[in-house]
């Protein structure tokens, strides 16, 4: 006689990984949107800039001491895991190899988007909070792979956005809900929820991520001079 497994839910995404996504997803949109409007709203880049970094940094550190399926070593797309996937021998909950290749990838376009950012001067309207740490030139440089980098994250995002799709309506897998909920409906009996996480890794990993933010908007530089006082008329 043939058991038929019965589907149930499980837990796979913690609420600071699930937070950590949506809120890239806003500061992403909001800040090609001001950074290709410019003007008065590249104060507003500048800060959405140091918020992205904050979320970077917390996803680093919550990749070491978050829930199972949060952690690095968990779905590191090593080549093996890369073949099995392909082959269908691949098993898992969270991220396929495939899919950790395309999000470290876009981890990895972003932080570098932002960190070019801090440097980065136009010498109009917008000057990177650390700027005055490097010299002009330097700065102009690293303002044009700011620019140059936009193309490649919109193709990553694009390549991203169409593999979700893909998967859910050709291979019946829906990836955005068990982001949103974060609980996944599986078949194997054996499957296992995520498990670790918790209030104190996340105020480390939230301590940690604020403390880079500020380092990032130059607290630690002295403030310039003020201008003298216009010479009497006499």
């Amino acid at each position: 006689m043939v058991q038929v497994s019965r589907k149930h839910s499980i837990r796979v995404w913690d609420l600071p990984t699930r937070l950590f996504h949506w809120l890239l997803v806003a500061l992403m949109v909001a800040a090609f949107v001001t950074g290709q409007l410019g003007g008065d709203l590249m104060a507003w880049h500048g800060r959405l800039g140091l918020a992205i970094i904050g979320l970077l940094v917390f996803r680093l550190v919550w990749g070491f001491v978050g829930s199972t399926h949060a952690r690095f070593a968990n779905f590191f797309p090593r080549p093996a895991t890369v073949v099995a996937y392909l082959r269908g021998q691949w098993r898992g909950l969270g991220h396929n190899p495939l899919g950790a290749l395309s999000v470290f990838g876009l981890l990895v376009v972003v932080a570098i988007q932002a960190l070019t950012g801090l440097f980065a001067n136009d010498d109009i309207a917008f000057q990177g909070p650390l700027a005055v740490l490097v010299a002009g030139d330097t700065s102009l440089w690293l303002t044009s792979i700011h620019r140059i980098m936009v193309n490649l994250l919109l193709l990553l995002v694009g390549l991203h956005v169409a593999a979700v799709l893909f998967y859910t309506w050709v291979k019946r897998d829906n990836l955005v809900l068990p982001m949103i909920t974060g609980t996944k409906v599986v078949a194997d009996p054996q499957a296992q929820p995520a498990v670790g996480g918790g209030l104190i890794p996340f105020l480390i990993a939230l301590l940690v991520a604020l403390g880079v933010v500020a380092l990032a908007a130059g607290v630690l530089i002295e403030p310039p001079p003020p201008p003298p006082p216009p010479a009497p008329e006499w």
